[in-house]
């Protein structure tokens, strides 16, 4: 064992792995989240209304929700690398596509069925699941870098695709964009991720192996390096679901992606009717984006270190919900100005966007394991999309209803308090690895 577990003298490989996956979540979710950036230009050229053009951001969140399970049981079984980069090359190829965009049929098709079903295969749960192999120590932070990875593809790629739509065109900009994630994610994946760190003769965290206990005097009971219980471990996803926690998390899921996808398609949009600049309607997403990154860092950091990830993830969505109220509140009242408003929203709602990611992760592979993590994430953040899904829609329907999109936003706030009480209630101490007593 000693020649395949050498003493580590240099960085552990692991490292590697998240700034891997980081940076493909860069590329693929922060392109997916430029979607809003093209909304006003398709808009004005092919003359359709916001309700039309959300069906097809809505459509994609229900599939990637959907096939997501598929995704992670497929995962479990061949690994995180075929999985991965079969994603990217679906993602890149129907972002190229994009480009030939003529009705709204097509941008259905490409953008909410093909490329949302790459999604899947490239998703923070599947890459959150490697990375929970690869660290235990760690586990929060590195879900958190991981989940930044989107986060900082919404700082630059948003703006990015913004200008580029400006200086060039917006079929141009789907090209540049869909050469980006070809050329630069699939031989990124292919030199660099692998599922376990054994097979590289690895531990957890990079730390050494423990020595092996001493062998006993006759007749006495045997010294195990056994690890502490999992009341709820799970040998695959349907023993899961019959414990409440995971229905408590999936609750609270479904909330976040209601509250997120929102913004991912109407925040531009509705900045822009609210008399922003495009490009600073894009920059401000971009800053809110940005912000996600030492939000969800900062979660998975802080959780590692304070016990209580329930408790954490429960302020994650009351300062999400307050965001909102600021937001809202921005819209309503003429003595706030719109761009304060959305400047103090971007902040506040930043910091809480995607940092419900590390902590739903990592509270699910301490409660229940990591023998089905994959598939038990997978259907959890079906929820997610399926929130995700419903919102998107009634955004778009109550803002062609309304003209605007207060009501929208003031539903939003209102769900995300009843998300951090479930998300509050989780008996973690009672079902989590960490709070289980080691065997002696």
């Amino acid at each position: 064992m000693a020649a395949s577990n050498p003493a580590r003298t240099g960085m552990f490989y692991g490292w590697f792995v998240v700034a891997t996956c980081m940076f493909i979540a860069f590329l693929t979710m922060g392109t997916r989240n430029a979607f809003g950036a093209f909304v006003v230009p398709m808009e004005a050229e092919f003359e359709w209304n916001r309700t039309v053009v959300s069906w097809a951001a809505a459509l994609g969140a229900l599939l990637n929700g959907v096939t997501q399970p598929f995704m992670g049981y497929l995962f479990d079984r061949v690994g995180v690398r075929i999985v991965v980069i079969a994603g990217i090359f679906v993602v890149g190829a129907s972002t190229l596509l994009m480009a030939a965009t003529g009705s709204i049929w097509y941008l259905i098709a490409v953008f909410g069925v093909v490329s949302a079903v790459g999604q899947s295969g490239t998703s923070l749960t599947n890459t959150g699941a490697t990375l929970s192999k690869w660290f235990r120590r760690r586990r929060g932070l590195v879900i958190g870098l991981n989940a930044s990875g989107m986060s900082l593809g919404g700082l630059i790629i948003v703006p990015f695709a913004a200008y580029l739509i400006s200086l060039i065109d917006w079929r141009l900009s789907w090209i540049v964009l869909g050469v980006m994630i070809l050329v630069l994610g699939i031989p990124l994946a292919f030199v660099f991720l692998h599922d376990d760190p054994a097979k590289k003769g690895l531990t957890p965290d990079g730390d050494p192996e423990p020595p092996a206990p001493p062998s006993p005097p006759a007749g006495s009971p045997a010294v195990t390096n056994a690890p502490p219980p999992q009341p709820l471990f799970a040998e695959n996803w349907r023993q899961a679901f019959k414990s409440f926690p995971i229905w408590q998390m999936s609750f609270s899921y479904f909330i976040c992606g209601s509250t997120t996808f929102m913004l991912s398609v109407h925040f531009v949009p509705m900045a822009v009717e609210e008399g922003i600049n495009q490009q600073t309607a894009a920059l401000i997403f971009g800053l809110m984006s940005g912000l996600n990154a030492l939000g969800a860092t900062g979660a998975g950091w802080i959780s590692d270190r304070i016990g209580g990830r329930k408790n954490w993830l429960a302020a994650v969505y009351f300062c999400r919900g307050t965001g909102y109220v600021i937001l809202v509140l921005s819209l309503v009242v003429p003595e706030i100005p719109i761009m304060a408003g959305l400047i103090i929203f971007a902040f506040v709602a930043g910091l809480s966007w995607i940092a419900t990611a590390p902590l739903t992760t990592s509270l699910t592979a301490e409660v229940y394991g990591l023998k089905a993590m994959a598939t038990i994430s997978g259907v959890a953040f079906l929820f997610h999309q399926l929130g995700g899904f419903s919102s998107v829609l009634l955004a778009g329907y109550l803002r062609e209803m309304t003209g605007n999109y207060i009501l929208a936003f003031s539903i939003a706030a209102v769900m995300l308090y009843p998300a951090a009480i479930s998300a509050f209630t989780i008996r973690e101490r009672r079902y989590s690895v960490r709070y289980q007593p080691v065997p002696a």
